[in-house]
């Protein structure tokens, strides 16, 4: 995982409709960094629905939800309408923004050692910088998880 406090690594990729969202242009609001394995499978679903479930908190706090994932637009686009997002979700199909954030890499999988996406979060400030990290995500609960550290962050600005 990245270190809080440090600026958060830039980057420019793809998101569902193929517009480049480039993380230094949010600078300003709040950024909800998540990336997981796969759309439409039962983790990744719950997960995505419970940060949509939260959106309009997220929304009310001026905090963007992010999902990043290897998937396609297409695959996206159809996610998305499956389920409603109301968020972006981008497409890192080499990995390299996965790498970056320590997203991608050997991890324990049913007791198997294994490479793939490692289910993770960054909360990124309003100038850039990771105020939190997880790595380890209960899916169904994880977006409250990560509104409460919002919040609590807000506190500790004002």
């Amino acid at each position: 995982m990245l270190e809080n406090g440090t600026v958060a690594p830039d980057f420019t990729l793809p998101d569902q409709n193929g517009n480049d969202f480039t993380l230094s242009a949010h600078r300003g609001e709040i950024v909800v960094l998540y990336f997981y394995p796969r759309d439409n499978t039962p983790g990744c679903t719950r997960e995505a629905c419970s940060f949509n479930d939260e959106l309009d908190q997220f929304r009310g706090l001026n905090a963007t939800v992010v999902g990043v994932s290897a998937d396609s637009a297409a695959s996206h686009q159809k996610f998305i309408a499956r389920y409603n997002l109301g968020f972006t979700l981008l497409t890192d199909a080499g990995h390299d923004v996965m790498t970056r954030y320590h997203a991608y890499g050997e991890k324990l999988m049913y007791g198997k050692k294994t490479v793939g996406v490692i289910r993770s979060t960054y909360l990124i400030s309003r100038d850039g910088t990771i105020l939190k990290s997880w790595n380890k995500v209960n899916t169904a609960t994880h977006a409250k998880v990560v509104m409460k550290a919002l919040e609590e962050a807000e506190k500790g600005q004002n």
